[in-house]
C-alpha cells in the first residue's frame, strides 16, 4: 500500500517565524514529527511520501501516486486541512486524520473518511490491518498511553530537511502539573513517559548520519517533568555531543521549576542546551493560583527567569491576558515584567478555552463559551466571555503588543538578556548563517524603518560583549518577524463587536 503523508499549513502567527525564516534560506521552523513517527510505523512493505505543504506544493500526480493519505493538525491548522480534505476527496483519495485536532469536534475534518483520536501507538496496528482488508471504521480510539519505550526512530529522512531550520526529537509525554487552560494533559496524562538514552542517541545518530547540523527541538511539553530520569540522560547526551564535535544546539520547553535545581541547569548547559520556552503565563500570582499553576505561584517569577539566563540558557516566555482574576492594569504589569526579565522572544496571548480542558468544562458550565477555538491565541476573535470588558481585553492585548514589539523596547531587552547570559558554547557557523548575516545587514541595516534601532544595538553588542554578536544577529532576525507580525496584528484587531 502507497500512503502519502500530508501536512497542512500554519498561518502566520508569532510561532510560524514565516518573517525571519528567509533571511535563513528556509522555509518552515521543523517537519511534522507526529506524522514521521507513524511512518515509522507503518509496514516496512507500505510505500510512504512526505508533502509537508508548509516548504513544497502538493501536486496532482502525488494523489494520484497514492492509495490512502494520512493527514496530522493542529488546531491552527484547521482551515488547511479541510482544504487538504477537500482536495483529496475530489481526488477519490481515502483519507485519514489524527493528530491534536481530532481532540474535539472540530468541522475542519468533518470531511475525512477516517479519524483517530490518540496517540497512533496505540491504534496503528488495527487501523493498518483494516485499511489492507479494505474495511477500515470511521473512527479509532486509543485505550491507555503508549510505552515510549517502544516508539521507533521518526522516518525523518522523508522530509526535505534542507528546507527546515531546525530538526525535533522527543524524549517524552505528559506533564505532571495541572493548568486549567493546558490541553497537554489530557492529550498525554499528568504522569511523564520516557523514552531510554539508547532511543535518544540512536535518533541524533540518525540525525548526524543525514548530514544535519546546527538546530535540534526537543519538543517535550515539559523537558523537566520527570528529572531524576533527565538527569541520568543529560550526561549521556553531554558525551555524544563531545565524541561527534558538537553538531548540534539544543533548545525546549519545560516549567519554572527548572530555575530551582543548579545541578540540572549546569547539566543541560553542558549537553549544549542553549535556550529553552518557559510558560511564565502572567506576573500575577493570583491568576496563576486560580488557573492551577501552584509552580509559577511558589517561584520568584524573576529570580527563576535569571537564575536560567545567568546558567547561559536564552529564556523564551508564554505569557496570557485574559484571566478572571486580571486587574485593570494588567497589561502595564505584563509590560513591565517582560521588560524586568529581559525575555526578548516574549509569546504573548489572548485566553483561549481548548476543547477537553479543565477551563473550557468550568466555561461551559458557566454558559460563557461563544465558540470553538482554532487555536491561535493572537486572534482578535474571543472564543468565550471574559470577565473584563471585551473591547478594553483587546485595547490592552494590542497595547501590549505595540510595546513589547516596538524596535527600541525589542532591542533594549535582547542587550539586557545578552549581558546577563551566562558562559555558553560556541555555535557551529554554517553557510546560511553568513548569507543570514549578510541579508540582516541590508534588509534590516539599510531598508529596515527601525535601522537605527538595529545599528544601535549591534553596536553595543559589539563593544560590550563581542562574543554574542551571533546571538545578537539571529535575535535581530527574529525581532523582525515579531515587528511585522505585531503591525499586521495590530491593523486587524475589531474594535467593536469583540465577542460576535
Amino acid at each position: 500500500m502507497k500512503v502519502l503523508l500530508l501536512y497542512p499549513e500554519f498561518p502566520d502567527t508569532f510561532w510560524s517565524f514565516r518573517h525571519a525564516l528567509p533571511f535563513i534560506g528556509k522555509r518552515s521552523a521543523y517537519p511534522p514529527l507526529g506524522l514521521l513517527t507513524v511512518s515509522a510505523l507503518l509496514p516496512p512493505h507500505w510505500k510512504r511520501k512526505l508533502v509537508d505543504v508548509n516548504v513544497e506544493k502538493l501536486r496532482d500526480k502525488d494523489l494520484a501516486w497514492a492509495d490512502v493519505a494520512f493527514l496530522s493538525a493542529m488546531l491552527v491548522q484547521g482551515p488547511s486541512l479541510a482544504q487538504l480534505i477537500a482536495r483529496c476527496r475530489k481526488a477519490g483519495l481515502r483519507t485519514v486524520v489524527g493528530g491534536p485536532v481530532t481532540s474535539a469536534d472540530n468541522p475542519s475534518y468533518e470531511g475525512a473518511d477516517h479519524v483517530v483520536r490518540g496517540e497512533a501507538e496505540g491504534v496503528i496496528g488495527a487501523l493498518v490491518t483494516d485499511l489492507e482488508a479494505g474495511k477500515p471504521r470511521r473512527r479509532y480510539e486509543t485505550a491507555g498511553r503508549a510505552d515510549m519505550t517502544r516508539v521507533p526512530p521518526p522516518d525523518l529522512h522523508l522530509a526535505r530537511w534542507r528546507r527546515y531550520s531546525a530538526m525535533p526529537i522527543q524524549y517524552s509525554r505528559g506533564c505532571p502539573f495541572s493548568c486549567e487552560f493546558c490541553d497537554v494533559i489530557e492529550l498525554f496524562g499528568r504522569i511523564p513517559r520516557t523514552k531510554t538514552a539508547h532511543q535518544i542517541l540512536a535518533e541524533l545518530d540518525q540525525l548526524h548520519g543525514m548530514g544535519w547540523r546546527g538546530s535540534v527541538f526537543v519538543v517535550d511539553d515539559n523537558f523537566v517533568g520527570n528529572k531524576p530520569a533527565i538527569k541520568a540522560l543529560l550526561p549521556r547526551l553531554e558525551e555524544w555531543m563531545r565524541v561527534h564535535g558538537n553538531p548540534f544546539s539544543l533548545f525546549t520547553q519545560a516549567s519554572i521549576n527548572l530555575a530551582e535545581d543548579d545541578e540540572l541547569l549546569s547539566l543541560m548547559r553542558a549537553a549544549r542546551f542553549n535556550k529553552v520556552f518557559i510558560g511564565i503565563e502572567t506576573p500575577s500570582a493570583e491568576c496563576n493560583r486560580a488557573a492551577g499553576k501552584m509552580q509559577n505561584v511558589k517561584a520568584d517569577l524573576l529570580a527563576c527567569v535569571r537564575r536560567i539566563q545567568e546558567h547561559g540558557m536564552e529564556v523564551m516566555g508564554g505569557f496570557i491576558v485574559g484571566f478572571d482574576q486580571d486587574p485593570p492594569e494588567i497589561f502595564e504589569k505584563q509590560i513591565a515584567f517582560i521588560r524586568e526579565a529581559a525575555i526578548p522572544i516574549s509569546m504573548v496571548g489572548v485566553l483561549i478555552a481548548l476543547p477537553n480542558t479543565r477551563l473550557w468544562r468550568r466555561l461551559s458550565g458557566e454558559g460563557r463559551i461563544l465558540r470553538q477555538s482554532m487555536g491561535d491565541n493572537t486572534a482578535a476573535l474571543l472564543n468565550f466571555i471574559p470577565r473584563m470588558d471585551p473591547e478594553a481585553l483587546l485595547a490592552g492585548y494590542r497595547k501590549v503588543l505595540a510595546s513589547i514589539y516596538s524596535p527600541s523596547e525589542y532591542f533594549e531587552r535582547a542587550q539586557a538578556m545578552i549581558a546577563r547570559l551566562g558562559a555558553r558554547p560556541r555555535p557551529r557557523l554554517a553557510c546560511s548563517d553568513y548569507l543570514a548575516l549578510f541579508r540582516s545587514f541590508v534588509r534590516q541595516g539599510v531598508f529596515a524603518r527601525y535601522r537605527v534601532a538595529y545599528w544601535r544595538f549591534l553596536g553595543k553588542t559589539i563593544f560590550r560583549t563581542p562574543r554574542h554578536i551571533g546571538l545578537a544577529v539571529t535575535l535581530a532576525i527574529m525581532g523582525h518577524h515579531f515587528f511585522t507580525l505585531t503591525r499586521r496584528l495590530e491593523s486587524g484587531f475589531p474594535r467593536r463587536d469583540a465577542t460576535s
